[in-house]
Parts: structure tokens; C-alpha cells; sequence
């Protein structure tokens, strides 16, 4: 038997999923879907959420036009991103020397930098950083330094030929320095190389700071968000639907 301590990779119906604990919670459940939602998958998901002990669910975050299933079994949103993409049109290079490859000990500080940055629903711990580093085949983590110690970091993901901006976080200490512009820079420069043709980022909509920074690079708002939802799992859903 998994423990609620454990994430795993399951299939439902030919569709894959992924469930674990939210952030190292042993109430709270973390449910990301891989393809459009089903009412069957979405019910035994939630079934299977249950049998490990998880008191509440929270999903990764949906495409707006793909919520209806979750609704019907309970789910409520929220919170809501901002989707954003890039053509890898007109990227400017980076210096190699501007940014270096993140080490095992700079994880610490890098997850110091990460609950600086964000308020505490978004937070990554080691797990987190982990799988947001492995979430996509190739990947690229980078640093910026103060010459002691990083002082940004990024993660980008590369999946076919699409890539994904995963993570930016720069400490607010040296916030307004240019650093979160090198960091995109680097990792758009990247999957260029890489032979990406689009990249795709998310970001809260109450972040205006954020958003400013990815249109300012190049990066186009899409015509429809991003959702997180939860439910409560104390009582099934979705019987009085049926």
C-alpha cells in the first residue's frame, strides 16, 4: 500500500495522474491530471484520494474551459493564473557567465529564496523543488549569485518540442536588479537551442509585477486562465448530481 506520505504515478481508464501529499500535509492531497479531465477518472481519483487518508484535495492548476467536471463533484476554485506564452521569437542572449548551474548545496538557500518570494499557499519544500525540476524530460536550473550565495533561481522544462518556464524566484533583496530578467533570458536562450518552437508560463493574477515581467519579454496572455480548485472530502461527491 502507498503511504499518504508518498506521491505516485497512476493510470485510471488510460489516463495518467499524479497524487501526494500537498506540501508534506497528511490532510491534504495534491491531484494533477495529465489530459483533459473525465467524470469517471475525476470520481475514482477521488476515491483513491480517499483511501489514503487525505481530507481535502487540491488540483494542478486547469485550464478554465475543462473545470465543469471538477465542479459538478464539489471542487470550488481557488485561486486563478494568468497563462502566457512565447513564440521564441527575438530572444536575446544571455552571457554564460550571468547565470551558473544550480548545485546540491545551494538548495537550501534556493528554498530560503523561494518562501521569500512567494506567500506561503505557493511554496516550494525540497520535494517540490524536485519535481518541479523533473516535471518534463530536459530541464535547465540556474542561479544567480551575489558571488557567495545565490540570489535567484530558475527552472525551465522541455517537453517535445514545448517548453515551460517552472519556477522564477529572486530574492527580494535584490529585487528590481535585473535578475529575473537574466534568469528568463538564459532559459528562453536555452530552449531555443533546444529546438523548442513555443514556451508557456503561469502566474498568479493578483501578481501584476510578475505579469509585467513576462509581457516585457515577450510572453502573450492567452484568451483563457488557468484554475486551481479544491474540495473537501468529508462527505462523497457528486451524489446529489447523479
Amino acid at each position: 500500500m502507498v503511504s499518504a506520505g508518498s506521491a505516485e504515478l497512476i493510470a485510471l481508464e488510460g489516463q495518467h495522474l499524479r497524487l501526494g501529499p500537498w506540501r508534506g500535509s497528511h490532510d491534504v492531497a495534491y491531484l494533477a491530471l495529465l489530459g483533459e479531465p473525465r467524470r469517471r477518472v475525476l470520481e475514482a481519483a477521488l476515491e483513491r484520494v480517499r483511501e489514503r487518508g487525505f481530507s481535502q484535495v487540491i488540483t494542478s492548476a486547469v485550464a478554465e474551459p475543462d473545470i465543469n467536471g471538477f465542479l459538478e463533484l464539489g471542487f470550488v476554485e481557488h485561486e486563478r493564473l494568468h497563462l502566457l506564452a512565447h513564440n521564441l521569437d527575438g530572444v536575446h542572449p544571455v552571457s554564460w557567465r550571468a547565470t551558473r548551474r544550480a548545485r546540491p548545496t545551494d538548495r537550501t538557500n534556493v528554498l530560503h529564496i523561494d518562501r521569500a518570494a512567494f506567500e506561503p499557499f505557493w511554496q516550494l519544500d525540497a520535494e517540490g523543488l524536485a519535481d518541479a525540476i523533473g516535471a518534463t524530460p530536459a530541464s535547465r536550473y540556474r542561479i544567480t549569485t551575489d558571488g557567495k550565495r545565490p540570489t535567484g533561481y530558475a527552472v525551465f522544462g522541455l517537453a517535445s518540442r514545448r517548453g515551460y518556464l517552472q519556477r522564477l524566484a529572486v530574492d527580494p533583496a535584490y529585487a528590481r536588479r535585473g535578475l529575473a530578467s537574466l534568469l528568463i533570458r538564459d532559459g528562453l536562450g536555452w530552449l531555443s537551442r533546444r529546438g523548442a518552437t513555443s514556451a508557456l508560463v503561469n502566474t498568479q493574477t493578483v501578481n501584476e509585477r510578475a505579469l509585467q515581467v513576462y509581457l516585457e519579454h515577450g510572453f502573450v496572455l492567452q484568451p483563457y486562465q488557468l484554475v486551481v480548485l479544491t474540495a473537501s472530502l468529508a462527505e462523497p461527491r457528486g451524489a446529489a448530481s447523479r
